[in-house]
């Protein structure tokens, strides 16, 4: 006669294929390293351009700066693709998922292009910066020499990445008018008038760096003036 069973739940592992499955490992894999890379581009980003423009502001904002162009590409794609605004503008059938790869392809390209319109415009700025001493004349004259540049290299990569929108294809569509888009609002709002109205609101306070510092940090030219210069005193 049994008066009572006693069980015992054995742990069952239960792993599962499929494009479905394998979608979600990929996308949980880019997700959790998705911040370590960002992180990453952003500490050496600062490092090097502390090092060339010798200032500790001027580089945070420039990394700041970066990341709204960044946002905006994110926030564009969110809207469109996953919520749905104006989807039939571009020939997009139905609101569904980004892909996982977006996100990190995105910044690479994005953020590449952005830093480097900031590093030629702040480029001209620091060069006459150092010429005059006058930091609303500098900000004045970079902007001036160097926004027809910079509007000319945006709008060619505008009309390039937004060709990609004539594509059938979802994913095609969705990271060329994100980069249209990043690359439209970098090179006019945040490049042509964040950038320029925050130095002009710090003053002489963009180029400051502690001594001690500034004694550590070895010396980059980017122009080469060093190295004209020995070249001058040899001959």
């Amino acid at each position: 006669h049994v008066t009572g069973v006693q069980t015992c739940a054995l742990p069952i592992s239960v792993k599962v294929g499929g494009f479905n499955a394998g979608s979600i490992d990929f996308s949980a894999f880019l997700g959790s390293r998705l911040p370590l890379l960002i992180g990453g581009v952003l500490v050496v980003s600062f490092l090097l351009l502390m090092l060339v423009f010798r200032s500790l502001l001027v580089p945070l904002k420039a990394v700041i700066m970066n990341l709204l162009s960044v946002g905006s590409a994110y926030g564009v794609i969110v809207a469109v693709f996953q919520w749905g605004w104006g989807r039939s503008l571009i020939g997009v059938g139905k609101a569904g998922p980004v892909e996982a790869w977006a996100p990190m392809m995105l910044f690479a390209i994005v953020f590449g292009l952005s830093m480097d319109y900031e590093v030629f415009l702040l480029s001209r700025v620091k060069e006459e910066y150092d010429r005059t001493g006058d930091n609303e004349l500098a900000v004045a004259d970079g902007l001036a020499n160097t926004a027809r540049v910079i509007t000319a290299a945006a709008a060619i990569m505008v009309f390039v990445f937004g060709s990609f929108v004539l594509e059938s294809e979802r994913s095609i569509k969705m990271f060329g008018f994100g980069l249209a888009v990043a690359v439209f609002l970098d090179a006019t709002v945040v490049r042509m008038l964040l950038v320029p109205a925050t130095m002009e609101l710090l003053g002489d306070r963009n180029w400051w760096l502690p001594r001690w510092l500034d004694r550590l940090l070895p010396k980059i030219d980017v122009e080469g003036a060093s190295h004209d210069g020995a070249t001058e005193c040899r001959a």
